[in-house]
């Protein structure tokens, strides 16, 4: 069980032993908190039955998990190859419409058929109104469960038929404790700043210790503290992150920079306080609509740096 689960597991489990399971779960949490793991272990739990044998591991009949597929025929035969590869921005209507063809037959090995949607916030709009026909009428024992970082950016439709799962954020204690086993050879003072930055989400601090964004979020930090006038400061951004970032990379720079902004709000006050509100708030709109827009990296780097430099005490110019 990963850690911060006991929870949701404990409600999971107390409507799986019910009279009537809901047929929509909504898993709602910040990027980081094992929402996807947790999916994939409540789908089996799920479609398990007693005297009828099932998969322990790899790929079940009645699991359809939709994602973000690769990028380009090339990045395919990376995925099958298992090399690293760039994936789609979001999730189109037509992994929705095959999914939806297969609901038109029975389950495979039991009663219950179970459908991830990893995140549902990349739906394209088109693809959450098919959706939106099956969560309406879904076919008797199919069940979905949409992992969801930003639950408002799903349609309010979607929402009102689903039931809300919600993953609480981690202590410093408990993320201390997991990186000192996952990551044994990670210093205190590398620790402390991926729990600094990860606020509450372990994948999130493990990331920060794995790839090394000590760097990074030491810039953002200092940039929000001091501004960045002669624009020095994000331009050693810039290069930090270097010049083609994948993905996952770009979602984590934006989880930093959100931490580093949200650490202020703890002590900035008055005008600066509003600023901070302010910048949080327009950067959560960037990291929300990043995936589903094809920005050049540098620039959007920049908006990221000017952002932060706007929550600084000695604010610059717009």
């Amino acid at each position: 069980m990963l850690i911060g689960h006991e929870e949701p597991w404990a409600t999971w489990r107390a409507a799986l032993a019910g009279d009537r399971m809901h047929h929509g779960w909504i898993l709602a949490g910040k990027a980081g908190l094992g929402k996807a793991a947790f999916a994939a272990a409540a789908a089996r739990e799920l479609v398990a039955e007693a005297g009828q044998a099932m998969p322990a591991t790899g790929a079940h009949p009645d699991i359809i998990t939709l994602s973000h597929l690769p990028a380009s025929p090339t990045d395919e035969k990376k995925r099958e190859e298992g090399k690293p590869f760039e994936v789609k921005r979001s999730i189109g209507i037509a992994q929705i419409r095959e999914m939806q063809h297969r609901l038109v037959t029975r389950p495979t090995l039991g009663t219950r058929r179970a459908i991830i949607i990893d995140p549902a916030d990349d739906l394209e709009k088109p693809a959450a109104n098919a959706l939106l026909k099956s969560l309406e009428e879904p076919p008797a024992g199919t069940f979905f469960l949409l992992v969801s970082h930003r639950p408002g950016r799903l349609l309010p439709t979607i929402r009102s038929r689903c039931r809300l799962l919600r993953f609480p954020a981690v202590d410093d204690a408990a993320i201390d404790t997991l990186l000192r086993d996952a990551v044994p050879d990670s210093d205190g003072a590398a620790r402390a700043a991926a729990i600094a930055a990860a606020q509450g989400a372990p994948g999130t601090a493990l990331q920060f210790i794995k790839e090394d964004l000590a760097e990074i979020y030491a810039l953002m930090r200092q940039i929000v503290a001091e501004g960045d006038r002669g624009f020095s400061h994000r331009g050693k951004l810039a290069r930090a992150i270097g010049a083609r970032p994948g993905r996952e990379r770009i979602q984590a720079v934006m989880e930093l920079a959100r931490g580093a902004l949200s650490s202020q709000m703890r002590t900035a006050d008055g005008q600066r306080l509003a600023r901070v509100i302010e910048a949080h708030s327009r950067l959560s709109k960037l990291t929300g609509i990043a995936p589903t827009y094809n920005f050049d990296p540098g620039l959007l780097i920049m908006d990221i740096g000017t952002l932060l430099a706007q929550a600084a005490p000695d604010r610059e110019a717009a």
